[in-house]
């Protein structure tokens, strides 16, 4: 701590509020810029960005290893409460009567929950969601509104699946028929398996298995509007941002981290640890530990030099 210890901090802001009793985090050089001029109280901040730096009069910082994890702490402590049900299983529910409900298990308005259906103790489904047959779902997951599971998939404990999530769709598998004269659609007879402690974003989609499941590992976190497609196996810790498009049969490996807008070709391996840049197209195997960028994605390196010198031929021909 240096500076005044006796604030009393009422809520988390960015930087540039003007609340009182408020508290923002600096992690950079460019925020550490702007609080001089900022009217924000006191700040958590990167121990290596202290150095002579004060706070000034009437204001505090709190030097921590890492400030965007303290900021997540923070955060939690000024989490508004969650949304209130009025009563545990919403009258306008259409609930099987071969459904199992767990303990505490909370049912919003206009649910729907299918045969033989599993919902876990403290489980919390949002109105207007849907639950179809033999699903299977976990003790302490949130699913919100306007979200499909279909039968037969499995969600694990402690997960979050955010608004319009479509999981178990049919994938995208379409062959000609015989006479070439129409496509044949390829039936879809497997599941979706997603582990513990993850969360997935609005509006994305999750094609079921053709034979067997497609696979999300434990703690993996995915972003909206992601298309993972049928037979996937992503393993566990593994962040995927958002529009990325993942084809069929890809096999992801433990703690890789996918940028935003990325293209993966069918029955790709991409190994543990890798990092995708963003807006890159993978269509190659992906050894464990390798950071890759562009089109097609290459080891960022090279990627790199290929841009530079593809601007150096640009102005070469201007002149």
């Amino acid at each position: 701590m240096i500076g005044n210890s006796g604030l009393v901090i009422t809520g988390a802001v960015h930087l540039d509020s003007d609340k009182d009793g408020s508290i923002s985090f600096i992690g950079s050089t460019a925020y550490l810029n702007k609080w001089e001029s900022s009217k924000v109280t006191a700040a958590v901040i990167q121990e290596k960005l202290v150095q002579d730096n004060l706070p000034g009069d009437g204001r505090a910082f709190v030097v921590v290893k890492n400030a965007d994890l303290a900021m997540a702490k923070i955060l939690e402590l000024f989490t508004p409460d969650a949304i209130i049900f009025n009563e545990a299983i919403n009258r306008s529910a259409v609930i099987s009567e071969t459904a199992k409900i767990g303990q505490n298990a909370k049912i919003g308005a206009n649910c729907y929950i299918g045969n033989e259906v599993q919902i876990g103790a403290n489980t919390t489904i949002y109105p207007n969601s849907t639950i179809l047959d033999n699903a299977i779902i976990g003790d302490h997951t949130i699913i919100k509104s306007g979200t499909v599971i279909s039968e037969r998939c499995v969600i694990g404990d402690s997960c979050i699946i955010h608004t319009n999530v479509n999981i178990g769709t049919d994938g995208f598998g379409y062959r000609p028929s015989d006479d070439g004269r129409s496509i044949v659609k390829i039936p879809h007879i497997g599941n979706v398996e997603i582990g513990n402690h993850v969360e997935i974003g609005s509006g994305t989609c999750i094609d079921r298995g053709k034979f067997d499941a497609t696979i999300i590992g434990h703690g993996t976190k995915i972003d909206n509007l992601v298309q993972i497609g049928h037979n996937c196996k992503i393993g566990m810790s593994t962040l995927i941002a958002g529009c990325t498009g993942i084809s069929g049969s890809v096999t992801i490996g433990n703690g890789v981290t996918i940028a935003g807008h990325v293209s993966i070709k069918d029955h790709i391996n991409i190994g543990d640890g890798v990092t995708i840049g963003g807006k890159s197209g993978v269509i190659n195997d992906i050894a464990a530990g390798q950071t890759v960028l562009g089109f097609p994605a290459m080891e960022v390196k090279k990627t790199l030099r290929k841009w530079a010198v593809l601007n150096r031929l640009i102005k070469t021909g201007n002149n």
